[in-house]
């Protein structure tokens, strides 16, 4: 088939780091509410099997669902040492709010309780979920520091940083000798804006970078066309507003652009957004959600995509801006 290589089982280094991923992670946001422990169960089971390792998850998932599924699948149903594990955290919900709170405390607290629920003495990579001011930079990364140093993460980086942030944690970060080695950052064919700053602070700096909702939460594989579709993320209560910014004109235009690519390369359009951002300057992977085996699928037969330069120049120059 045209534009078909086989990525499965290829590895890349994250940034300049030793930690090797396959080009594709699993996110497990939904995991606890859209996405059932059984459900979790046989997702997890076929991404292992398809030969990828890294899952990402965080303290604040599900309200610790989302950990506690994983950890109760770990050993029984897929092999710990098979599974990469990210988690996070600086973010909680109390009464259905969202808190914010990256300070020393919290943070080194949720390690430990992501920890119990996922049943292991340590994470492969641990992250500070989103910038703060309310806590001194220093004192957040001072975490970290204590994650590596005591072996409850192998490496740790952040998410949600901006470019200064990035090179600010960086730079502290490597007086203690411990290098940041990612920044988990949204990023797609209609979220474009890390490549003002973060792309080119973590290519020079050599983070790698994690892209969350490479699919432009949803909108990249074509299903908002025509509305919001029942049992879609965007109609769920659970994450009200979450497709909203991303259903105008501009979006839609670049929507239907990846479904005119797929079209040619006879594959599905979340082939073509997961392929894309895939091979953008910096990314180790994509971190993709499914709530259903078709959607595991077909983010796992992006893997075999490789999409040729024109069609690449096409999305770049739809996307623009």
């Amino acid at each position: 088939m045209p534009g078909r290589l086989a990525f499965r089982g290829m590895r890349r280094r994250l940034g300049s780091s030793g930690l090797t991923i396959t080009p594709l992670a699993l996110g497990t946001m939904t995991w606890g509410h859209a996405v059932d422990r059984h459900d979790a169960a046989d997702h997890l089971a076929a991404f292992v099997d398809a030969g990828c390792s890294l899952v990402d998850t965080a303290y604040g998932y599900g309200g610790g669902d989302a950990e506690t599924i994983l950890g109760s699948l770990l050993g029984s149903r897929v092999p710990r040492d098979e599974v990469l594990l990210c988690s996070k955290a600086g973010i909680s919900r109390e009464s259905g709010d969202r808190v914010v709170d990256v300070s020393r405390r919290t943070l080194m607290s949720q390690l430990d309780t992501s920890l119990r629920r996922l049943g292991t003495d340590h994470v492969d990579l641990w992250l500070v979920h989103t910038w703060s001011d309310d806590a001194p930079l220093a004192e957040t990364l001072s975490a970290l520091e204590w994650a590596a140093s005591t072996g409850r993460a192998r490496y740790v980086g952040v998410s949600n940083y901006n470019g200064w942030q990035t090179a600010r944690a960086f730079s502290l970060l490597e007086q203690s000798r411990v290098p940041l080695v990612v920044n988990e950052i949204e990023y797609s064919l209609v979220e474009r804006s890390p490549e003002v700053e973060v792309v080119g602070a973590a290519v020079a700096l050599g983070v790698g970078l994690l892209a969350w909702s490479p699919l432009g939460r949803g909108v990249l594989t074509g299903k908002y066309r025509s509305g919001t579709p029942a049992g879609s993320r965007g109609a769920s209560a659970d994450f009200p507003g979450f497709a909203e910014r991303f259903l105008g004109a501009d979006a839609r235009s670049v929507a239907d652009a990846v479904t005119t690519a797929a079209r040619g390369l006879q594959c599905r359009p979340a082939e073509v957004a997961l392929a894309w951002v895939r091979d953008r300057p910096g990314v180790g992977a994509p971190v993709v959600g499914v709530r259903t085996e078709a959607q595991l699928r077909s983010a796992l037969a992006s893997l075999d995509l490789v999409l040729p330069p024109e069609i690449i120049a096409a999305l770049d120059d739809v996307s623009a801006g």
